[in-house]
């Protein structure tokens, strides 16, 4: 065994990958992701105690959300940008430790806060060290995992705020004292206990990127969004980040080179504040394992500025773009350390070079069902259910993936009856959202919230819901949850679903290989989580 990672639904066997990810990244590089989490780790040992002496560390609070979105599955496949920031990290942790006064700062002795490595050598030799075969209670490494995996996704909602300069000190501050809670030595209880205050503080994570990208682009509004090509060169830009996408449009205008989404950019169609780019042309291609056809025929070059990076082909890897954390060797790279001014003109120099995209498709998708459109819904929506137009809503948020098995969420949503509507966050809408499953009184049966970024606003919805219904438990809504999952942001929507009492959701195209089978017994017990069973077999148990 080279290597143990089994943080995504794809975990080899359903078990672990012990070779290579079936990701891509190879086993050096998830062993230095380990060893980078460990890093961070003892920089949050020593920066808690700095910040109790009055002694704020923006810079290493930055680099434990950067570091730990580095490590979230399909974002970052490079060995030299691992090293370089375990080494980093280390420099940070010895930097904050020479200004503390008081010497007695819990888990000061532990080996997170004090080791050191003199070459890349014993940087392979730790990593292989720390991973979490290194705890020996397969439940104790499971509850660990569920933290440690939901704190990865955390930080990727935290760190899209801080890029439009929204922060909540509270967050941040758990999600270092949760990093050291897992060097302890806690009871199941009390690491069950630690799982339900990371959910609770993934719902203040995702409300402040929501606040924050809605105060800075405006509410998302109900809009078309063309699936279709036009006649000049383009860029394709992949991934969550808002703040990079609106730099490429700034600093495209005027030069004829028209934008594209493509995947979980798509929602940024839906924000008011782009709607007045004359070049922003529309969406291209489907979710993001569809990307090695859908690069090919773009033709343009193309800019991966968060996770869903697939290894690339060698017919576009040199049209092929990362910034923010994302990296792949041999990939040009992009910095963005000042996200104020990020510098594109290499790429748009590229694309004026490129042929327009090839089209692979024509027509239009509507979404823009984010909870402030919803809500301006309500009276409608209300009326709805209470004439029994709309007998049950199926939320279907989140991920797509490769696997065969995925099909179901396809045939799941052609299946369900006319009286029924979907609530979407995330790529997982790829699977029906060109479906064209109609509309109830006017309301499309596909309500499509946006990113996974945006599943706090399938919470709200609910919560409002329940609120306008006059129910006291979230769970009498006429509401079923079928969600699918890929990798940790899924993984922080699911501890925050449950950390607002939401019971009975299923889990699939597989359950988490990191859920021990009495950890996921509890799970079952105290909030009944299933898996996934036949279309057939769902639809009579959710429509009982």
């Amino acid at each position: 065994m080279s290597m143990f990672c089994y943080q995504c639904q794809e975990a080899a066997r359903g078990t672990g990958c012990t070779v290579r990810g079936v990701c891509g990244k190879t086993d050096d590089v998830a062993n230095l992701q380990d060893l980078l989490i460990y890093v961070l780790k003892g920089i949050s040992i020593v920066n808690l105690q700095a910040k109790k002496e009055g002694q704020e560390n923006l810079i290493a609070e930055k680099f434990i959300v950067d570091g730990l979105f580095s490590t979230i599955t399909n974002v970052n496949f490079d060995r030299a940008y691992f090293i370089e920031r375990i080494k980093e990290g280390l420099s940070i942790r010895n930097t904050v430790k020479l200004g503390i006064r008081e010497r007695k700062y819990p888990l000061s002795s532990h080996d997170a806060a004090n080791w050191c490595a003199n070459n890349c050598e014993e940087l392979d030799q730790k990593a292989i060290q720390v991973g979490f075969l290194s705890i020996a209670d397969e439940d104790i490494r499971s509850l660990k995992a569920l933290v440690t995996y939901g704190l990865k996704g955390m930080a990727a909602y935290y760190e899209h705020a801080l890029n439009l300069g929204f922060e909540d000190k509270s967050v941040m501050d758990f999600i270092q004292l949760a990093l050291v809670k897992t060097l302890e030595e806690l009871s199941a209880d009390e690491l069950v206990a630690l799982v339900m205050e990371t959910g609770k503080h993934g719902v203040k994570a995702m409300a402040l990127l929501d606040k924050a990208n809605t105060q800075t682009y405006g509410h998302p509004e109900i809009s078309k969004v063309s699936i279709g090509v036009r006649k000049n060169p383009a860029i394709l830009m992949s991934g969550h980040d808002l703040k990079d996408f609106e730099n490429l449009l700034e600093q495209t205008k005027g030069t004829g080179v028209d934008v594209y989404t493509h995947g979980e950019m798509l929602p940024a169609h839906y924000y008011p504040a782009f709607k007045k780019y004359p070049h922003f042309a529309g969406n291209y291609g489907s979710s993001w394992w569809h990307q090695t056809k859908d690069f090919e025929t773009f033709n343009g070059p193309i800019i991966l500025n968060t996770n869903c990076l697939v290894p690339p082909k060698e017919s576009y890897k040199d049209r092929l773009f990362t910034t923010g954390v994302v990296g792949f060797p041999d990939v040009k790279y992009i910095s963005n350390e000042d996200k104020q001014n990020t510098d594109f003109s290499e790429v748009i120099e590229m694309a004026k070079k490129c042929p327009p995209p090839a089209e692979i498709e024509n027509g239009e998708i509507t979404g823009g069902f984010a909870h402030n459109t919803v809500l301006s819904l309500a009276d409608k929506i209300i009326d709805a259910v209470k004439s029994g137009a709309i007998k049950k809503f199926f939320v279907m948020a989140g991920c797509d993936g490769r696997m065969r098995s995925r099909e179901y969420y396809t045939e799941f949503a052609k299946r369900l009856p006319e009286d029924t509507v979907i609530l979407t966050a995330g790529c997982a809408k790829y699977r029906y959202n060109k479906l064209d499953l109609g509309d109830i009184n006017g309301i499309p049966r596909v309500l499509d919230a946006g990113q996974c970024n945006d599943s706090y606003s399938l919470a709200v919805i609910a919560m409002k819901l329940q609120e306008a219904f006059g129910l006291d438990d979230i769970n009498q809504l006429p509401i079923a949850y079928n969600i699918a999952w890929y990798e940790q942001k899924a993984v922080i929507v699911l501890l925050a679903l449950l950390s607002l009492g939401v019971k009975n959701i299923h889990l699939g195209p597989t359950l988490p290989a990191f859920l021990s089978p009495n950890v996921a017994k509890v799970l079952v017990e105290k909030f009944n989580i299933g898996g996934i069973k036949s279309v057939d077999e769902d639809l009579e148990m959710f429509l009982r």
